[in-house]
């Protein structure tokens, strides 16, 4: 067999005479060695010409990188002599408007960064070579703003032109990342032609009645004469059909039971080889491509009912609740994110129980790799189309390329089992009805085109068997307000830009797809990445890496409810991070409390493309944050949580396994220093996924003294839950006393053994404060006088153990208010 020529070596980097604002040190410099997948920025950094734009202020020196015009060039081969063969450039990522020459002519241009592009080289190699192959990438602002100009401004969230170009938005900068426009090869370039090959192939697999069927199309390229065929292998069953030079075949190969694929807690992920096959007259493989595919049914029911509209995913014929996390870009230059970093950011979601990953409408379709992964892991993936808080022209040219994206993609990941959704756009139809665009806009299109005719026919053609919604919000008709709780999806943002996180309570959605708080990073990536001296939450590299509108104003407001705002970075820093974890927790466990009026929940966000104080639980570097740990709790698959009804309280029991759960329990009303005030002791049953509430008699919901007592439910098999009736800054903690033991046991773990003399609320590690990689088991764990906990950690330099012991390694709320 004879695979594609990659075009990943031999490439230098250069820039344009005419390019302006180009420091003359990096002139000089140029040509560089250039990475291919790559970006400019990584090159240059590379080669020691600018700084690293992640730290300190860096970024704010760099914007004349993505105003300038670069120029990626290579050797190629010569080819063969064979017409058949036809050979062509296959770019399958290129930022952004890009014209490709070999040997000074120009045989095609591009401006789309989403999208893959294949230009026939024809006769121009079939001379004696080397060949010159030239990327020439204009500025994607230059560009952007010269549509601009000529269509007008599109209403945005943001003072960028990102809506007149098809780049990723948040590429012009955003709320959680910085200004770094790129450009570059950013993903494969290969040579084709080099032998005969497969071209277009589409493989889907669907599953009805317990029989399984995956249907594949291929085009056969460079085949000269008859007697060739495609074949495909599915299972160890297979199908077979004569082509012939540049026909398309289609095949179906069915079988009978396939083993289903489940999302993660509910079954396995079993995943079929597919191999399609080019064989030449005498039946020998010339080429051959693989995939995988895995079988389960879908369907979205948002079918209105009489409290609105539900929105609620079934797979495999189970109604499944949705712990979902949003994801962004993990890096603004993505061709550094690296299969290993992909299934660690991975891995971190599934071990916070979540089970759907939402890829957000302001960065890319994500790599193969990446949906790979979730096929692997049983997570599910929401998808939506490229557009982000904004309104989009509907010119013809930005038509033809949206088209032109769309189909593209959906070809290319309708294979994968984990996704469940295409979604039109990120709350494009929400600032339409309440951004002040409708004045601005007068009868221009604006996208709603693109969410509500062009992309659902696309799917419908396409991918038939897989649901779309045209945006996050909508409510599922124009008619309704989008960001309607009662229907279909909510995004909740006036709690985190304007009052308490504990205004969520107030919210009844029934499918609640982004909603946040934010907090600064892990102690090691700040100290890493901003060398402000001294370094405080007010210093000049703090504030940079800050991107959200008086982002401080509301990290302090929203504090200031809950606790004494502190003056020193230390404690600021560790009573943001638990405002944020507290926040989390008590959205997400109010709003699963509510199953099964509501089905799902989308957390804002997973992860971070850089480092900076967001609304994250992975930091930029890849470090927990300490909302990551709340969010494991309270995303656990059996939650038990207490919550406010009424005048009363009542004990939420939320069971989203597939097996029904039945457990006695006990709660106790408990004075701060143990004494026992109240015990009441009963039992719960709840079917598979759904949920109870059972309320708790008034000697245990109402106190005698709120500052100092709380409510502790323990189930038979260790699942609990806690309450207080005060806030932080009102209940009378006593200073942190406990007996701390540390000792090293086998595999570089430390114990860390914590028994509380006093009530000891949200005890916390930070064990990254002694070394950047390492870290805790667990974290905002409390405990009741007498109760003890084994953290466990790793990471630990040798001889540093007992600091594990001490502040500001070890922290709890009690050192926010007895200090």
């Amino acid at each position: 067999m004879s695979a594609p020529l990659e075009l990943t070596d031999g490439w230098t980097l250069s820039v344009s005479d005419a390019s302006r604002g180009v420091p003359p040190h990096v002139r000089a410099a140029l040509p560089i060695a250039a990475t291919v997948p790559g970006t400019v920025h990584t090159d240059l950094l590379a080669a020691g010409l600018i700084p690293d734009p992640y730290l300190d202020t860096n970024e704010l020196s760099l914007d004349w990188i993505g105003r300038a015009e670069w120029i990626y060039e290579r050797d190629l081969p010569r080819l063969p002599a064979a017409d058949a063969l036809a050979p062509a450039l296959a770019f399958d990522g290129l930022d952004t408007v890009a014209s490709i020459s070999v040997d000074g002519v120009e045989i095609g241009r591009t401006a789309n960064q989403h999208r893959r592009y294949e230009f026939a080289l024809g006769s121009a190699l079939d001379v004696a070579g080397p060949h010159r192959l030239a990327v020439t990438l204009h500025s994607a602002w230059d560009h952007a703003q010269e549509r601009e100009a000529r269509l007008g401004a599109m209403p945005n969230a943001y003072p960028a032109p990102f809506p007149h170009i098809r780049k990723s938005a948040c590429n012009f900068g955003w709320d959680w990342g910085p200004t770094l426009v790129t450009a570059g090869i950013w993903r494969s370039a290969r040579l084709l032609g080099t032998a005969p090959r497969l071209a277009d192939v589409e493989v889907t697999a669907t599953v009805e009645d317990a029989h399984g069927a995956v249907r594949i199309e291929a085009r056969a390229v460079g085949t000269a004469g008859a007697g060739w065929s495609i074949r495909a292998v599915v299972g160890g069953e297979a199908a077979e059909d004569v082509v012939g030079a540049g026909e398309t075949v289609a095949l179906r190969v069915e079988l009978d039971a396939p083993r289903l694929w489940w999302p993660r807690g509910l079954g396995a992920q079993p995943l079929y080889d597919v191999r399609v096959q080019l064989r030449d007259p005498n039946g020998r493989v010339v080429t051959e491509h693989e995939t995988r595919v895995g079988f389960r049914s879908l369907a979205l029911d948002t079918e209105p009912d009489e409290e609105g509209t539900p929105f609620t995913f079934e797979i495999n014929g189970v109604n499944l609740p949705i712990r979902g996390v949003n994801w962004i870009p993990d890096d603004c230059f993505p061709s550094r994110i690296t299969e290993e970093r992909l299934r660690e950011r991975l891995a971190q979601a599934a071990d916070a129980n979540v089970n759907l990953l939402r890829v957000w409408g302001g960065g890319i379709y994500e790599s193969d790799t990446f949906y790979g992964i979730c096929d692997e892991l049983g997570l599910l993936v929401w998808q939506d189309f490229l557009f982000a808080c904004a309104a989009y022209p509907e010119d013809e040219k930005l038509a033809a390329e949206i088209e032109a994206e769309a189909r593209d993609n959906v070809q290319r990941l309708r294979e994968h089992p984990s996704l469940v959704l295409w979604n039109g756009n990120n709350e494009n139809i929400w600032g339409w009805f309440d951004w002040d665009w409708q004045p601005r806009l007068g009868d221009r299109g604006w996208g709603l085109t693109y969410y509500l005719k062009t992309l659902p026919a696309i799917v419908a053609e396409l991918d038939p068997s897989r649901p779309y919604w045209p945006g996050s919000p909508y409510s599922g008709t124009m008619s309704v307000h989008p960001n309607a709780p009662a229907h279909a999806l909510t995004h909740i943002w006036d709690v985190w830009n304007d009052v308490d996180y504990t205004v969520y309570r107030e919210y009844r959605p029934r499918f609640a797809s982004e909603f946040g708080w934010q907090a600064p990073p892990t102690w090691s990536t700040i100290t890493a990445s901003i060398r402000d001296e001294p370094l405080t939450q007010t210093s000049a590299g703090m504030l940079h890496h800050q991107k959200a509108h008086d982002g401080n104003g509301k990290l302090e407001r929203g504090l200031s409810r809950h606790f004494a705002v502190p003056d020193d970075f230390t404690h600021w820093h560790f009573a943001m991070q638990l405002n944020q974890a507290r926040a989390i927790r008590l959205g997400v466990e109010h709003f699963r409390s509510l199953r099964p009026l509501n089905s799902g929940t989308i957390v804002w966000q997973l992860n971070d493309c850089w480092p900076v104080t967001s609304w994250s639980a992975i930091d930029g570097y890849g470090r927990k944050k300490p909302v990551w740990y709340a969010l494991r709790a309270a995303y656990a698959p059996r939650l038990l949580t207490m919550q406010p009804r009424g005048d009363g309280l009542v004990l939420a029991v939320t069971n989203d396994g597939g097996d029904a759960w039945r457990e006695p329990f006990t709660a106790r009303r408990v004075r701060f220093d143990g004494t026992v005030l109240a015990t009441h002791t009963s039992r719960f049953a709840v079917d598979r996924f759904s949920g109870t509430t059972l309320p708790l008699p008034d000697d245990i919901a109402r106190p005698d003294s709120a500052a100092e007592e709380v409510v502790e439910v323990v189930t038979g098999a260790g699942a609990r839950a806690l309450w207080f009736f005060a806030e932080d800054r009102d209940l009378a903690y006593e200073a942190p006393r406990m007996t701390v033991s540390v000792g090293r046991t086998g595999g570089g773990v430390v114990e860390v053994d914590v028994t509380a003399h006093v009530l000891m609320r949200d005890v916390t590690l930070f064990p990254d404060r002694l070394a950047p990689e390492a870290e805790s088991d667990s974290a905002l764990v409390t405990l009741l006088p007498g109760q003890r906990h084994v953290f466990r950690v790793v990471g630990v330099p040798e001889g540093r153990e007992e600091q594990l012991s001490r502040h500001p390694v070890l922290c709890s709320a009690n050192d926010l208010v007895t200090r």
